[in-house]
């Protein structure tokens, strides 16, 4: 929760939410994205993301474009104005430097072990329900 509010207080000059981020950082890393896989990606719900998705698109940042083989899947894709902003914002990195510096390499990997696993057996008792 720390950590989510700080990265809100990061991107809140800019105007940008944490979920808003995540998306463009996908958009910026790995290219054009069908909405869908966002929505597993992101472990957000469906209309939660189109909400999210439609403001970036009103904010000019994101384009959705019906894909060519079924035209009620969006594929989505930055724009010059989203590219020029990703640019511009700052490195989130300096959240993670704050929050681990001087911490013991070994002490984090083991604390990621831990929380990897637990969130693992919390995913697949969700399945199960």
């Amino acid at each position: 929760m720390a950590g989510r509010a700080a990265m809100e207080a990061v991107l809140r000059p800019y105007e940008l939410g944490t979920t808003q981020w995540y998306v463009l950082y996908q958009l910026a890393h790995c290219g054009p994205t069908m909405q869908r896989d966002l929505v597993k990606a992101l472990q957000v719900e469906r209309a939660t993301l189109s909400a999210i998705i439609g403001v970036l698109v009103r904010k000019g940042l994101v384009e959705q474009v019906p894909d060519r083989v079924d035209q009620r899947q969006k594929l989505l894709r930055m724009t010059a104005a989203g590219a020029r902003l990703w640019k511009e914002l700052p490195d989130l990195a300096v959240i993670h430097d704050v929050a681990f510096k001087g911490m013991d390499d070994t002490a984090i990997a083991n604390a990621i072990r831990v929380l990897q696993t637990a969130t693992e057996r919390l995913e697949k008792f969700i399945d199960r329900s």
